[in-house]
């Protein structure tokens, strides 16, 4: 990752994604998620490739988070839902971690190496999560949920994503 950005290589050509890409890709339903994805992806790629970019199809992604925001983030910077080297796993689940934490837990693989991240406390709120696995919400409901999701991008692209995430 340089300047904001995560460069990789696909099939000799350099590419560079930044969190703006990621954004006009998904859209507005799900920015947290799209952040966190593309965190993830910025602190797992450089210790799996710390000295050149990673293969852009050489990316594996296992994971037990399945917002869709996240999914976007790693299919647009690694092609990984479409090339079915995505994988949604609901057994990475910790729930060891409490509620709050215990499904985002992301796998990155590159070739034979893989680094498992799991997201830090402090940026999922228990609000969030509620309001997030809800099987009905009124409109205050979803308008609290909307801010909240934006609340949660702006604090996970605000920080190093090595402070976003533990390796475990």
């Amino acid at each position: 990752m340089a300047g904001g950005t995560i460069e990789l290589v696909d099939a000799g050509r350099r590419l560079a994604f930044s969190f703006d890409d990621v954004l006009a890709y998904h859209g507005p339903g799900s920015p947290g998620g799209a952040a966190i994805g593309f965190q993830a992806l910025a602190c797992a790629l450089p210790r799996l490739a710390p000295d050149r970019p990673a293969e852009r199809r050489a990316i594996t992604i296992a994971t037990a988070f399945g917002g869709p925001g996240a999914r976007d983030a790693f299919e647009l910077v690694t092609r990984a839902v479409t090339g079915e080297r995505f994988r949604l796993d609901p057994t990475l689940a910790r729930p060891d971690r409490g509620r709050v934490l215990e499904r985002f837990v992301f796998r990155i693989g590159l070739g034979p190496q893989a680094v498992t991240l799991l997201l830090r406390d402090g940026f999922v709120t228990e609000e969030f999560i509620d309001l997030a696995r809800a099987e009905t919400r009124d409109a205050e409901q979803d308008h609290r949920l909307t801010t909240l999701k934006q609340q949660l991008a702006d604090r996970v692209i605000a920080c190093p994503p090595g402070q976003v995430f533990a390796v475990g």
